[in-house]
């Protein structure tokens, strides 16, 4: 069975489980009709059918390759990523001003767990992009914005990210690369990054690298660091290409997955390059980037489930094995039991981790339009769900996909290993989720806890109108979900530490219970059945989740560094 984009999926969620209405009734998103909605889905899923899905094979199996310094990306890729510049989803959230649609960012997000369904590795590069736009639109000089975005926007550059060094990875204070100020107000950029993603290739004319690196008078640290922009070719004052810039290539990344996306060592000598935002405020800058980065990785895990979801179905529906213990039955393994509990797991945790996703899209889409406190600490609270919960459910769902082809499925020729490969880089990078657990159980909740209760009454409420095993399952789950919250409240971090990943997850389960009671209650039969099936099979986990999330730290620092010796 061929690829085919999500969109009565998404279509179904804006209207029914996350409404969209609220953020289209802003003045600033007015534009956003339900046509126009409708029209962004559709064109965008037959785009992801049409164009992106056939060239996730060869891009696994043609990697990106360096060649006399210049990295040739995998075939159709070039022509694959001219469609998407064509069509202007690289600006579909940009500002009008320079050519964007200025849609919501949750459109954005739909948009990209499509295109991750369909290929991951070429949609990376508009990806990344979208995040340079959005840094540059709220750090960057008139000057700058004014002649990058534009082109960054058609989609005529890309741009990419640059913070890792191979001593400095989630610690980015300990970065080494320096920059130098010029007589004529630009710096001279020198040092090595890593694990850039795009960071070289074919596809457009000219790249644009977001740079983290230290001023002479910078202090040690991540409060020290300064954000430049420095290009592959430097542009003239009409936006025409100049001199070739003092950067390059130096290597590509052999890698476990996303083959089709080149992953660049990147070497800066003395490179010009122009300082956003202000000196020493370059964490701050990237930060605007890395938040709605993160969001997005969670929803590539999404896409990348959901491509492996359709590929496992379309498998279980065609392979005949066995006798399965019903009557009536189609004759093919999807008639077990076990395959039909993968199969089961598989779309609601989709669906789980979907809605999360949209729900974290739509409280920045509010927070952007109202600037409400409210609106902007949701956000930030859902964002490390998010990312963890869509990147560990593309994991689980890839995996169980392997599993449901047996033999076959480690076997390359089904492909079924590829979405395996090309998802785990997911909870890794853009902070690992572990990471992002840490940040939930301590930054984001500074404010004692304030975000987590209020999403927490929420769920509370909407259970309490309904009248049903699901909804009773629901609120007994959020129960025990604001006790272990309180408990973390009054405990010191390093216990938060210990049992951060456990409550990550049980918030998801919790979560993902909430958003299926609500697609339930559309009285929707298929709707209620794969609501039944995760809250009364999934949804349980939070009570060990929970357990996990208050054992503390002592019971991991009792062991003694032989106790890990083989």
């Amino acid at each position: 069975m061929p690829y085919q984009a999500p969109v009565g999926e998404y279509q179904f969620i804006f209207d029914q489980v996350v409404p969209l209405g609220p953020v289209v009734a802003n003045e600033y998103f007015s534009e956003a009709t339900q046509d126009l909605t409708d029209a962004v889905l559709n064109e965008c899923g037959k785009m992801c059918d049409t164009v992106m899905a056939p060239l996730q094979r060869p891009g696994d199996l043609h990697p990106a390759k360096l060649e006399n310094g210049v990295v040739r990306t995998s075939p159709g890729f070039v022509e694959g990523y001219a469609a998407i510049a064509k069509s202007g989803w690289v600006g579909i959230s940009a500002t009008p001003a320079h050519g964007g649609m200025g849609l919501p960012l949750a459109l954005n997000t739909a948009m990209h767990d499509m295109m991750c369904g369909a290929c991951i590795s070429l949609n990376l590069c508009p990806l990344l992009s979208q995040g340079q736009i959005e840094a540059l639109e709220h750090h960057a000089s008139e000057e700058l914005q004014n002649l990058y975005l534009p082109k960054l926007i058609s989609g005529e550059w890309t741009g990419t990210m640059n913070l890792t060094e191979p001593q400095a990875g989630s610690d980015v204070g300990a970065l080494t690369s320096k920059a130098e100020l010029q007589v004529d107000g630009t710096y001279k950029i020198s040092g090595q990054k890593i694990f850039i993603t795009w960071g070289e290739h074919d596809v457009a004319e000219n790249i644009c690298h977001l740079v983290l690196a230290r001023l002479p008078n910078g202090k040690p640290g991540p409060k020290g660091i300064s954000l430049f922009l420095v290009p592959k070719f430097i542009p003239n004052s009409d936006g025409s290409l100049g001199a070739r810039n003092d950067l390059r290539c130096v290597s590509l990344e052999n890698k476990l997955g996303i083959h089709g996306s080149p992953t660049a060592v990147m070497e800066f000598s003395k490179a010009t390059g122009w300082l956003v935002g202000q000196e020493h405020n370059g964490m701050a800058c990237m930060f605007t980037m890395m938040n709605n980065a993160r969001l997005a990785v969670g929803m590539q895990g999404v896409g990348v489930a959901e491509g492996a979801y359709q590929h496992a179905l379309a498998y279980a529906m065609d392979r005949k094995q066995g006798r399965a213990m019903i009557a009536e039955g189609t004759g093919s393994i999807i008639d077990h039991a076990d395959v039909r509990r993968m199969l089961a797991q598989m779309k609601s945790e989709i669906f789980a981790a979907r809605s999360i996703g949209v729900a974290c899209a739509v409280a920045i889409d509010m927070a952007r339009t109202t600037g409400d406190v409210d609106w902007l600490a949701r956000a930030a609270f859902l964002t490390p769900i998010a990312k963890s919960f869509g990147s560990d459910t593309g994991v689980a769902v890839a995996d169980l996909g392997v599993q449901i082809h047996g033999g076959m499925g480690f076997v390359e020729e089904t492909a079924a290993a590829q979405y395996l490969r090309d998802v785990r880089i997911t909870p890794i990078y853009e902070g690992t989720n572990g990471i992002q657990a840490m940040d939930l159980v301590a930054r984001k909740m500074m404010d004692g806890g304030v975000a987590a209760f209020r999403l927490m009454d929420d769920i509370t409420d909407l259970a309490s109108t309904s009248k049903s095993e699901l909804a009773d399952a629901v609120l007994a789950s959020v129960t025990e979900l604001r006790a272990t919250t309180e408990w973390l409240l009054n405990h010191d971090l390093n216990d938060r530490f210990a049992g951060a990943v456990a409550y990550q997850k049980a918030f998801a389960r919790v979560l993902g219970g909430y958003f299926h009671l609500i697609s339930a209650m559309s009285g929707d039969g298929k709707r209620v059945r794969i609501a039944n099936f995760y809250i009364n099979s999934l949804l349980p986990e939070y009570t060990a989740l929970c357990s996990q999330a208050r054992v503390g730290s002592e019971n991991l620092y009792a062991l003694e560094l032989d106790d890990f010796a083989a």
